[in-house]
């Protein structure tokens, strides 16, 4: 089964409705798109996915994957980036009111430490 869907050029609207068999093509780049993923990392998709559809081969006759060109000032994205909801709900305990400056200032530099760390 499948979930049907309309594109329009580089977008894609899911349809609600279902239909037997396999999806036509893959729409693992748009989702990714849809999902908020970095620009950087969909442009390598595609580039990834363009390779393979013109069936490329290296010289193993493995599937040659588009040339991992590092751009200048460019950083590697972290696979497992820091999470913010448990630094994000540990702010939301603290109850400022009845912290001293002291006991703020302590506060706020444990959750720098999380952050960076």
């Amino acid at each position: 089964y499948n979930v049907v869907v309309k594109e329009w050029g580089d977008e894609i609207i899911f349809l609600r409705k279902v239909e037997e068999g396999p999806a036509d093509k893959s729409y693992g780049i748009q989702v990714a798109r849809l999902a908020g993923l970095p620009l950087e990392v969909i442009g390598r998709a595609k580039e990834v996915l363009t390779n393979l559809e013109k069936e490329e081969l290296n010289e193993a006759g493995e599937p040659k994957f588009a040339s991992q060109k590092q751009k200048k000032g460019t950083v590697q994205l972290d696979l497992f980036a820091v999470q913010p909801e448990p630094i994000l709900s540990g702010l939301a305990n603290i109850d400022v009111e009845k912290l001293s400056p002291e006991e703020a200032l302590k506060k706020l530099k444990e959750l720098k430490k999380k952050l960076t760390a």
